[in-house]
């Protein structure tokens, strides 16, 4: 994918923007795969862990995607 912006009708996509939801789909994918599983009730501070999950899911997706 790359860091290049996205021409949507005329108007220029910033690629992390569609990192950022991609990032944010997969937390919550995580977050009811840990609640399922039942690690959840060990986390101490939830939007702590929320926050922390979400960045670095960010940060490897955009490593991962940004080296093609």
């Amino acid at each position: 994918m790359g860091l290049r912006e996205w021409a949507l009708g005329g108007v220029l996509l910033s690629p992390f923007l569609i990192y950022a939801l991609l990032a944010l789909l997969t937390t919550g994918l995580l977050r009811l795969g840990l609640q399922r599983v039942g690690v959840a009730r060990w986390i101490w501070h939830e939007a702590l862990f929320d926050t922390a999950l979400f960045v670095c899911v960010l940060a490897a997706l955009v490593a991962v995607t940004g080296r093609w």
